[in-house]
């Protein structure tokens, strides 16, 4: 039987990083960035 691994770790470079707490919007989550993210790439990583 295969063990899952339960945490990972990832190497990511970029300009600014902020950490948040995902807020429930109806039947899902949502993450509030600043206005001047808008049009950018952004990428998430679960860490709890």
């Amino acid at each position: 039987m295969a063990r899952v691994r339960k945490e990972a770790k990832f190497e990511v470079f970029g300009q600014e990083m902020l950490e948040k707490v995902v807020a429930k919007s109806g039947s899902s989550g949502r993450v509030y960035l600043p206005p001047d993210w808008i049009g950018k790439r952004v990428k998430v990583i679960r860490v709890e």
